[in-house]
């Protein structure tokens, strides 16, 4: 039995433009969970495939994408020949549209690893779709029955120990054209903390449960409204926090190392959210600010992963995204400057007002935001600060806040701001409202695009003159006479002046120009 996986994440209608140096973690898993139970599986990339045909001798294919890949996926489907089609990732959050779209038969849904097993044991394994009673009895999966789509219970959230147990392919990030140059995403945690619900245009009768109940009480809301902030289905589809152990995360990211790759990501809805729940076992953490960060297990965790050779030699790194603003404590900040010194780290925002923030569902408020900013920035890190426009209850006076959070964060040394436009998500709180217009058919949100493009060429102006260490990826398609290359501790989009063939090499270059808000131009003066 032989099965492709096909990554579509990020690949819109075929073709990846953003985010090409980005390999999520979920295809991985998938074929840690196939390679266990005896099922030969392999990657392949869904520009690859729509470029150069799909491999052949494979008897299932599993999709992988968001929603926004949904035209990409389909595309892929539609030159498999034989064999069942099964649909993943973010874009089954909406499994009746991803089921229709791309026509597969089963989609998954949620936390997948036990759904794939249960899905072998009724009869996949064989190379078929289990019949209709099998799969009625499955829970986290939709599938088609006759001319509708039959959609089951969501499978509760596995808890730490049962997550702990799987492991994802290491070997599988060959698949990968740039596995070597790209930010290869390694699971540190699944699952997000902020329980509290968004109460704009819901009818939320200001319970308190959210905010104030214990923690199995926030579970529940009595007007059920999805948990989380309201743009997100985090917490919907995955459930509360729970880590990985460190042995775990430890092997994965030396087997990774071995493999070639130089760029690894701790992925985590918020890092600090690492071993919180160890702090409040047996019972969930759905709550975001209390305890606070289980400071002795992600220091183990960094100093472990920082001391092995190819991290102390500055010839690979370590880098973590997201962090939860209120969670951002002095000693927090202090432990991450201490071993991810000069490292970006993403921090939010969303929205500058703080009243509008209650509304959102947001854990934080935009001063704590600022108060993190500047804890970041003085540890040693770089912070990088996110927004969202067209979010719901946006208004001249939430911009206006807006606006001016994005000149304080910049003021309090936030590197970078990530403006993202709102998307309407299944199984969020604002799943019901549409998807925000570009920035350009809305004045506010163009007052946000304006001044976050203004705050980032500010700080690409002041790279010009410095050094940096990156790593070589592919030739620029746009002139060939440079090479893209990627920051190793992440940053701007680097377009070298070289003709050298220095793909997958590691080399310190010198930033002569800026390109455009993402890029910066620059020189080669080392090579490793």
């Amino acid at each position: 039995m032989k099965a492709l996986v096909v990554d579509a994440l990020a690949s819109g209608r075929g073709e990846r433009h953003a985010t090409r140096d980005a390999i999520g973690a979920g295809p991985r898993a998938v074929v840690g969970v196939l390679g266990k139970a005896g099922v030969d599986a392999r990657i392949v990339e869904a520009e690859a495939t729509l470029r150069d045909g799909l491999p052949e001798g494979y008897d299932l294919l599993f999709l992988s994408g968001m929603t926004s890949d949904l035209i990409s996926m389909r595309k892929v489907a539609s030159l498999w020949r034989d064999g069942p089609i099964l649909v993943g990732g973010p874009a089954t959050a909406d499994p009746e549209q991803a089921l229709r779209k791309t026509g597969g038969e089963v989609a998954i849904v949620g936390e997948g690893e036990r759904t794939i097993l249960d899905l072998l044991k009724g009869g996949l394994s064989d190379g078929v779709v289990p019949d209709r009673e099998a799969l009625a009895g499955i829970t986290g999966i939709a599938f088609r029955s006759g001319d509708h789509v039959a959609v089951n219970p969501l499978r509760p959230a596995m808890t730490r120990r049962e997550y702990d147990e799987f492991e994802p392919s290491i070997e599988a990030v060959r698949g990968y054209s740039l596995f070597r140059a790209a930010r290869v995403y390694v699971e540190a945690l699944r699952g997000c903390s902020n329980y509290r619900r968004a109460r704009f245009d819901v009818e939320c009768g200001v319970c308190g449960r959210c905010t104030t109940g214990g923690l199995e009480s926030r579970y529940d809301c009595p007007a059920g409204i999805p948990p989380g902030c309201g743009y997100c289905s985090v917490p919907s589809l995955f459930g509360p926090p729970r880590s990985r152990s460190t042995g775990k995360i430890l092997r994965e990211v030396e087997g990774l190392l071995r493999e070639g790759v130089r760029r690894v990501v701790l992925s985590a809805p918020c890092f600090l959210d690492y071993g919180r729940d160890l702090l409040v076992e047996p019972e969930p953490l759905t709550d975001p600010r209390s305890p606070e960060p289980n400071y002795t297990e992600v220091e183990e965790l960094l100093s472990e992963l920082t001391s092995l050779p190819q991290m102390s030699d500055g010839l690979a790194s370590v880098m973590i995204e997201n962090l939860k603003p209120q969670l951002v404590t002095e000693r927090a900040a202090t432990i991450l400057g201490r071993y991810l010194s000069g490292t970006p780290v993403s921090i939010g925002f969303e929205t500058g007002s703080a009243e509008h923030g209650a509304l959102l569902g947001r854990s934080s408020t935009p001063e704590e935001t600022l108060t993190a900013v500047r804890r970041l920035r003085r540890a040693g890190l770089k912070p990088y600060v996110y927004f969202i426009h067209g979010l719901p209850g946006q208004s001249r006076e939430t911009v206006d806040a807006t606006v001016g959070a994005i000149g304080k964060s910049m003021d309090e040394g936030a590197e970078r701001v990530i403006l993202y436009r709102f998307q309407s998500l299944p199984m969020s709180a604002f799943s019901g409202f549409p998807s925000a217009p570009p920035n350009v058919r809305d004045p506010g949100s163009k007052r946000i695009h304006d001044a976050a493009a203004r705050a980032n060429m500010r700080s690409k102006e002041s790279l010009v003159g410095a050094r940096m260490r990156v790593v070589a990826a592919e030739r620029y398609p746009k002139d060939r006479r440079y090479i893209v290359a990627y920051p190793l501790k992440h940053g701007p989009v680097t377009i070298v002046d070289t003709l050298e063939p220095l793909e997958g090499e590691i080399i310190d270059v010198e930033v002569t120009g800026i390109a455009s808000e993402r890029m910066v131009l620059a020189r080669p003066v080392a090579k490793f």
